[in-house]
């Protein structure tokens, strides 16, 4: 098949385009609040301490806010002051259902495609973390953004957000340059983090994640998707959901070239035994926009909308 074929029949979403149309956007709405923004990059608030303006209703920064108050560790990320951030866009998305205390758009549209709940009543949790599942003693504890609780209080949908980022966290050990990427499975202790007591591995092991690629590749999987893993994990640890929360307009975690479906998430599920593909699931910004404008209530969703470039919808 000659090229000019298969150009007609293959495509390709650029990231690099992407990105540059969310900081367009990010500019404009920062601009047509008046807000200052960074000499150099003007998507970007100047001043971090200002971080509230990144925010769209003045309830929810409060209840940010009072999180914080209340909780020493919260971690309020480093970039909320930035137009494209994905802790700021899950405050603004899902924050004003909370402050209202009404999730029914979210349990609706999770319901619509198919995640299954075992219960119609929940309450939401921003930032959960439990440094006992992975015995995470000191340092930052695996954290996810977003946690719906039963009736009973028990954490169940652990969902992580994500909006203009190219994947999910890498080993911080590898990065800093401790670690040669090699997969450790064995001789453990070869891992700096197993080393000191982290249970990823043993996670890792006890949810058969070794029999799939992961166990027989020479790299270490946790090397660049180091986040998904830890986060997956801690979900089956708490016998819970894991769902991203991303943007269609994204090609890192979802994209079709026009033939067949890519992305990362497809990927990464490919090293996920079988059993728990139906404990993984996804919903789009877009998804959940449409479906909080069914609901009379949440007239602040126009505003969402403006702020990220979904008027369209």
């Amino acid at each position: 098949m000659n090229s000019r074929v298969l150009a007609k029949q293959w495509s390709y979403k650029r990231y690099s385009q992407y990105e540059a149309e969310l900081r367009k956007i990010a500019t404009d709405w920062f601009r047509s609040r008046g807000y200052d923004t960074d000499d150099k990059y003007s998507f970007i608030l100047k001043n971090y301490d200002e971080w509230t303006k990144n925010i769209i209703l003045p309830e929810v920064a409060d209840f940010i806010k009072l999180q914080i108050k209340e909780q020493d560790s919260f971690p309020l990320h480093k970039y909320i002051h930035h137009g494209l951030s994905s802790q700021a866009l899950v405050f603004n998305l899902v924050g004003p259902l909370i402050v209202n205390s009404d999730l029914t758009p979210l349990i609706s549209l999770m319901q619509k495609k198919g995640i299954q709940l075992n219960s119609d009543k929940f309450t939401a949790e921003f930032e959960f973390e439990d440094r006992d599942v992975f015995n995470e003693d000191s340092g930052q504890p695996t954290s996810v953004d977003l946690v719906l609780k039963n009736d009973l209080g028990k954490p169940v949908v652990f969902i992580e957000s994500k909006l203009v980022e190219k994947e999910f966290g890498g080993c911080s050990v590898y990065k800093l340059g401790d670690c040669d990427g090699r997969n450790p499975k064995d001789d453990l202790s070869s891992c700096y983090l197993h080393f000191i007591g982290r249970k990823y591995w043993n996670k890792l092991i006890e949810y058969g994640f070794l029999n799939s690629q992961i166990g027989s590749d020479s790299s270490c999987v946790l090397v660049n998707n180091y986040q998904y893993f830890r986060e997956l994990l801690f979900a089956l640890s708490k016998d819970g959901i894991f769902i991203l929360l991303f943007d269609e307009r994204n090609p890192t975690f979802f994209n079709s070239n026009g033939v067949k479906v890519r992305g990362l998430m497809d990927y990464l599920k490919t090293l996920t035994p079988e059993k728990y593909h139906n404990r993984i699931a996804h919903i789009s910004i877009q998804e959940l926009v449409k479906e909080i404008s069914l609901f009379d209530n949440h007239k602040w969703i126009i505003e969402f909308k403006n702020k990220y470039g979904l008027n369209a919808i």
